[in-house]
């Protein structure tokens, strides 16, 4: 997956007019404090310009993936919160066409000016979310990759805004995952109801030092190679999420929660079920529907 062809040719122009030595400082540093779990902090545009480059097209993939996990549920507004350059934005945009109106809440003008871009009917919100008390309602509302470092507080506020979902999405690293599952275990008993990735309401049976994340795989183009270095035409993006609904939504039987373990004639899933976390095995021999349908199966799918 990459981002829309018309954004990721004004992204690389971006970048392109800076230039490959200071775009390339810039990334380096922004991967450096994402290794550290330190918050990015942008300045000036070879930051923006890297940001866009390297994050963009990662977060975009990985929202995608969540939002299609809302197929079917009614979605007019879109509220993006932490909104950086617009992916989880422009993610929602993509999934849910008929979404008239979509907001943005972001503090820095440069990535705001850049959202303006590709999403120039959205209107953009400067504001910083810690200082923020009450939020403008939506149907869905979504952060993602902006809460980690906010007050508890922010979440019941932005549950409160959110008419219809609250899509939550954090690094899929440990701190992330369990930063998502606090929110998870909060909403659930404020009266929010499951959408995803659970396929229940039940206590996670993920117990540390393991933690529920999934993975998005992100085309990289030739100026993303030269960047970010390294031989692999791809990258994955690793999150953790959680979808959350006011009315109640079918749910799957089981979640796909590592990538599915090929043998002969024998494919393994490590699943989340209602009863807790169990291995599934397909065998050719003895069901040859199930081992093709175990055999198509995704990382992160339902089963």
């Amino acid at each position: 997956m990459q981002l829309p062809p018309s954004v990721r040719r004004s992204v690389e122009q971006r970048a392109d007019s800076i230039g490959f030595i200071a775009v390339k400082r810039a990334a380096n540093a922004i991967a450096e404090a994402a290794r550290d779990s330190n918050s990015v902090r942008l300045s000036g545009a070879e930051h923006t310009a890297a940001y866009l480059l390297t994050r963009m097209p990662a977060t975009y993939a990985a929202s995608c993936k969540v939002l299609d996990e809302l197929r079917g549920v009614p979605v007019a507004s879109v509220l993006d919160i932490g909104a950086g350059g617009g992916s989880a934005a422009l993610a929602a945009h993509e999934k849910f066409p008929l979404a008239r109106e979509i907001t943005l809440v972001e503090r820095d003008p440069l990535l705001a000016e850049a959202a303006r871009e590709w999403l120039p009917a959205a209107h953009i919100l400067a504001g910083d979310l810690r200082r923020m008390t009450t939020f403008p309602p939506h149907d869905l509302v979504i952060a993602a990759w902006s809460l980690g470092d906010l007050p508890a507080a922010t979440v019941a506020r932005l549950w409160e805004a959110a008419r219809v979902a609250l899509v939550v999405i954090e690094p899929g690293t440990l701190r992330g995952a369990a930063f998502v599952r606090k929110v998870r275990e909060e909403l659930l008993a404020a009266g929010a109801h499951m959408a995803a990735p659970c396929p229940a309401a039940m206590p996670c049976p993920m117990v540390e030092p393991d933690w529920c994340y999934f993975a998005a795989r992100v085309e990289l183009s030739s100026m993303q190679r030269r960047i970010q270095g390294g031989d692999l035409s791809y990258q994955d993006e690793r999150f953790s999420y959680v979808a959350l609904v006011r009315d109640p939504v079918g749910l799957p039987r089981a979640r796909i929660l590592r990538r599915p373990r090929h043998h002969p004639g024998l494919i393994e899933l490590d699943v989340c079920t209602a009863q807790g976390r169990r291995t599934e095995r397909a065998t050719k021999k003895r069901d040859r529907d199930a081992f093709r349908a175990a055999r198509h199966a995704e990382w992160g799918g339902a089963v």
